[in-house]
């Protein structure tokens, strides 16, 4: 676990945010004595507040039920000129 003083946390905010992210813990010490702790959010925690906010901004709508099994075993749709794949990478490629 690191430590650092308010004055070195302020000069240097962005290289202990990077380590935070990483996975470290920083103990935040004023004159010596520790006074807070700075650790990272959980990735599910991160996702679930994501999915709160789009849903806020009504981006998406939060299912309602799981799946039913009879999904996980159904005939895929036929796409013999694979444009499916094609338009997802194009999709993600201009950052959607």
């Amino acid at each position: 676990m690191k430590t650092a003083s308010v004055s070195e946390l302020k000069a240097k905010l962005s290289a202990y945010l990077d380590a935070v992210k990483a996975g470290q813990e920083i103990v935040v010490t004023d004159r010596g004595r520790p006074v807070a702790r700075i650790s990272g959010i959980p990735v599910a925690e991160q996702i679930e507040s994501r999915m709160a906010r789009l849903a806020a901004a009504g981006m998406i709508r939060p299912g309602s039920d799981k799946l039913p099994e009879s999904f996980w075993h159904a005939d895929r749709p036929d796409d013999p000129d694979g444009l499916s794949l094609r338009f997802v990478l194009e999709e993600r490629s201009v950052g959607r």
